[in-house]
């Protein structure tokens, strides 16, 4: 089991206080004292292998879960393409296109397992959501990869259809879902 847990606690330790506990199978991270202490540790952490070791797990279990999820979805015949990606746009509170269609490749890619997104299968996505298609779409992936929310593999004949998000990309959308 994969737990990620900052704690806090009212009562528990004086303001200056922090705790962090990771659990990733059998690697764990528990962390406890003054937050400059606990910022040096984890910093001293961050830089051996326990740490790759916990984000791989953590990686892993997210994908299994996404990868249950499809399979689940496609057993019981729901959600249907459209439905499924303009959740995704809602629930994620992704109101500008851009946003969008980082979403897009995301739920693409992560989702439906598919690597090769040419603009038409982008189009297509967006109006079977009921959404408007992006238009320029080469504008769009460019200013993506400008911030580096997409990157492209060196061996992509055709760059804008195998876009990848980054770390930063993924962790863009995460923060958009918390809105």
């Amino acid at each position: 089991m994969n737990n990620l847990l900052v704690d806090h606690p009212v009562g528990a330790f004086l303001e200056d206080e922090a705790r962090v506990i990771i659990r990733a199978g059998d690697v764990e991270i528990d962390l406890s004292g003054a937050q400059s202490s606990v910022d040096e540790r984890l910093v001293r952490i961050r830089d051996d292998d326990t740490w790759s070791i916990a984000l791989s797990r953590i990686r892993n279990a997210r994908e299994k879960a996404i990868s249950a999820a499809v399979e689940a979805a496609k057993a019981a015949g729901l959600p249907e393409r459209g439905s499924a990606f303009k959740s995704l746009i809602d629930n994620c509170n992704l109101v500008k296109k851009p946003d969008q269609v980082l979403g897009a490749i995301h739920y693409l890619r992560d989702v439906e397992g598919i690597n090769d997104s040419p603009p038409r299968v982008i189009d297509q996505l967006f109006e079977d959501s009921g959404l408007e298609p992006p238009g320029n779409l080469s504008l769009y992936l460019n200013r993506l990869k400008d911030r580096g929310f997409l990157v492209t593999p060196p061996s992509a004949k055709e760059r804008n259809r195998y876009a990848i998000l980054t770390p930063e990309g993924r962790g863009h959308l995460d923060n958009k879902s918390r809105y």
